[in-house]
């Protein structure tokens, strides 16, 4: 009889761990698909709001015919304005043509809000794309640094490591970055692997603190360590006065790894 009640009581803590398992995985599962829902929404934005664009710039274009002089805005820029009444923290949408990054950006007064908060400031575990504090509109910074989580179920950054792929280099080297003043094409010049590097490491390329520079010294110092840093050799450059764009995410080839894209203002797009 003891026996018995041994081995019910046996059964029962096992049902016990059983069933906590189940509702931790029902849980984990139920978080990862609304956040693949999520990010998935954050990308599609753009076309909820183009039908609002197409109505408020037909009726703009009767306004405009007697104003010449006022200069026509693009579509993306519009729907950008359209975005930005739900929350004015969008300071712009980037995308990569033919592959899942298209995103909102968000800039807040910090640099770890929205890891983890979407467009709409409710929590998210996959957070939002979002340009770093440091950046200064007017005078505009040097380099936009926006970061992005790595994101297994392929969303938010994690196809940003497709570009240790030449080839995929080859195929993709362009990003587009829109703000509200302006629709911005960036040429890729260099993509690296690297990691957040110890405060008492010297001469260590620490390109997640290159927003503004100081000088022409600066941004050269930071264009080279990038070149030198890169997985192969794109052929392409910066120069000191051109725009630059560095995209930034989590990547797991060594403790605190990092991945890398820059690339710069392109003046000419075809």
């Amino acid at each position: 009889m003891f026996g018995f009640l041994k081995n019910r009581k046996y059964v029962n803590f096992i049902c016990i761990i059983l069933t906590l398992l189940i509702i931790f995985l029902v849980g984990f599962l139920s978080v990862f698909y609304q956040d693949i829902r999520e990010s998935k929404k954050q990308s599609s934005l753009l076309n909820d709001v183009k039908e609002n664009v197409i109505a408020e710039k037909q009726s703009a274009s009767v306004s405009l015919d007697n104003n010449d002089s006022e200069p026509e805005k693009s579509d993306r820029i519009l729907e950008l304005e359209e975005l930005q009444k739900e929350n004015s923290d969008i300071v712009g949408w980037l995308e990569i043509e033919n592959t899942d990054i298209s995103y909102p950006v968000l800039q807040g007064s910090d640099n770890s809000f929205y890891m983890n908060h979407n467009y709409k400031k409710e929590y998210s575990v996959s957070g939002s794309i979002f340009l770093d504090k440091n950046f200064l509109w007017n005078p505009m910074s040097c380099n936009f640094l926006i970061y992005g989580h790595n994101i297994k179920n392929s969303t938010m950054f994690q196809k940003l490591l497709d570009y240790k792929s030449y080839e995929f280099y080859k195929e993709h080297p362009v990003i587009r970055f829109t703000t509200s003043n302006e629709d911005m094409y960036f040429e890729i010049f260099s993509v690296f692997e690297s990691r957040v590097y110890y405060t008492n490491e010297q001469n260590v390329f620490r390109y997640y603190y290159f927003v503004n520079c100081e000088n022409e010294q600066d941004y050269n110092e930071f264009v080279k360590n990038a070149k030198s840093a890169s997985l192969y050799d794109t052929g392409k450059t910066a120069t000191y006065g051109e725009q630059l764009l560095t995209l930034s995410t989590c990547s797991y080839h060594v403790k605190d790894g990092r991945f890398a894209v820059v690339a710069r203002k392109m003046l000419d797009h075809f």
